[in-house]
């Protein structure tokens, strides 16, 4: 096949696959469990941006202030979408906001945010795909398989997310599949004009950091404080650090690097080693002989 049918099948089963997995796996622990699997979506998204989405952002050539600037006013930003949307539901007194005992979910706020966050993210993944495969077959096989298998803990997170805001299980799925098409529109706008995508990944990155880190401080952790009890508390910690530890593994198992852009190779559990330089790096070709 040729690159670009590489790239358009490998976005488009490749956030398939990812997706549908999270959704099974999710099924499989069912909704009755949910508000325990909503620690471990807190953990998944704390990990996914600290340990894997902020520190590429920062090694991918984008100045680091700059970076930083992004994730607060991404923030900010979240916050006052999430105030857009309450206040829409908010146009009558029966709401969240005005009854004493609120409902069980959201009404779809957090779900929401964590949808655009996601949908951030799966583009720069589909740029990194593109990428591989118009270095090399072979490379972008690996990149799309390690980008499948680092996807999976943070969909299962999202998917928890989005039945905890109160989505059925269908609209669930249904909507993280349409954010995975963004994998896609990342491939085909890279394989088009990857030079002056480079430089908006740094900043793509942090919006898709600050989604994750405001979803679950914001959002999530606060529900988790209705249950004072010891045992539960301890329960949560523990799920959230399992969350944690489920991105921690998956990056150095199945690590891939997001490139950076200026050149010089950071290890962030890259499966890049010496002599095989990510697609964006110019081989050093060897000396003309006459």
């Amino acid at each position: 096949m040729s690159p670009l049918n590489w790239i358009l099948f490998s976005s488009v089963a490749g956030g398939a696959v990812s997706v549908l997995a999270a959704a099974l796996l999710g099924n499989l622990l069912g909704t009755g469990r949910l508000s325990l699997l909503v620690s471990y979506a807190i953990g998944a998204l704390l990990g996914a941006a600290f340990l894997e989405v902020i520190p590429h952002a920062f090694s991918d050539g984008g100045d680091p202030t700059r970076v930083a600037a992004t994730i607060l006013a991404g923030i900010l930003g979240f916050f006052v979408l999430e105030k857009l949307v309450l206040w829409r539901h908010c146009h009558h007194d029966h709401c969240e906001a005005h009854d004493a005992r609120p409902p069980t979910h959201d009404h779809g706020r957090s779900g929401l945010l964590i949808l655009v966050g996601d949908t951030f993210h799966n583009f720069v993944d589909g740029i990194l795909i593109a990428a591989a495969f118009m270095q090399d077959t072979q490379l972008g096989i690996v990149t799309a398989l390690a980008i499948i298998a680092h996807e999976i803990p943070q969909e299962l997170g999202d998917y928890m997310v989005l039945l905890h805001s109160g989505y059925s299980k269908k609209k669930a799925l249904v909507f993280n599949l349409l954010s995975s098409c963004s994998t896609l529109v990342g491939g085909l706008l890279a394989y088009v004009a990857l030079s002056a995508l480079q430089s908006w990944i740094p900043y793509i990155l942090a919006v898709a950091a600050a989604s994750m880190i405001y979803v679950a401080v914001a959002d999530l952790i606060p529900g988790l404080h209705k249950r004072t009890e010891l045992s539960a508390t301890l329960q949560q910690v523990l799920l959230i650090g399992l969350g944690v530890a489920t991105i921690f593994l998956a990056q150095n198992l199945f690590g891939h690097d997001h490139g950076p852009a200026d050149g010089h190779d950071h290890e962030h559990g890259s499966f890049y080693s010496e002599g095989n330089q990510p697609p964006w790096v110019p081989r050093e070709q060897p000396p003309h002989r006459h």
